[in-house]
């Protein structure tokens, strides 16, 4: 294909007309009346940029973030295990009562012997589940009991302490308000001295 341009072409002055377009050093035709003959080369390679680090400001505003999630996540937390406490407390002193009440029947029943200056009432926490000789059992040696096991107090501190030690106990000849220890077991009590997310102490729930 040859250019028919050659008056606007600048290189007209040492060209003739039959020398081919392609052989045109600053032929303009090439970008416009001829697209079918450009050949387009590659584009030129970008320079690489480094790698850019975080700047000082946002390093700050990055650690702000964190302490200020750190701060509200903390007390959830806290009031999350305090929670689960409570519920384990409200489950044990629950079960602890039922088995109070059960040893309690079965004294009214006869099937536990007592003396009539006694209350009925468990004399300790370990017979609920060390179990008592049933007396209207046909069968020697067989025994009631009251409960599987003793739970913890979920708010002691001493995981040495056995579990029975953990609770404050209350006999029946005290009052609720000033509990004390005394020849039976009418009530348990937390001795932890917090409160409860109702705003009730432990020691009288």
């Amino acid at each position: 294909m040859y250019c028919n341009r050659l008056p606007r072409c600048p290189a007209a002055r040492v060209r003739h007309q039959d020398q081919p377009i392609d052989s045109c050093p600053l032929n303009p035709c090439l970008h416009s009346a001829h697209p079918e003959t450009v050949h387009r080369g590659a584009p030129a390679a970008r320079p690489a940029r480094a790698p850019r680090g975080f700047t000082l400001i946002e390093l700050i505003i990055t650690v702000m973030v964190v302490a200020l999630l750190a701060t509200v996540a903390f007390p959830m937390a806290e009031v999350a295990v305090q929670r689960s406490k409570e519920q384990e407390l409200r489950t044990a002193l629950r079960e602890i009562r039922s088995g109070i009440d059960a040893y309690k029947q079965a004294v009214e029943e006869g099937r536990i012997i007592g003396s009539p200056q006694q209350t009925g009432y468990p004399p300790t926490l370990k017979v609920l589940a060390e179990g008592v000789i049933d007396a209207k059992s046909p069968k020697r040696d067989v025994k009631i009991y009251f409960m599987r096991r003793i739970p913890r107090d979920p708010f002691a501190t001493d995981p040495s302490v056995p579990a029975d030690e953990t609770w404050g106990l209350r006999s029946y000849a005290s009052p609720p308000d000033d509990p004390q220890v005394g020849e039976d077991v009418y009530d348990v009590y937390s001795r932890s001295t917090g409160v409860g997310l109702n705003g009730i102490p432990y020691r009288q729930w």
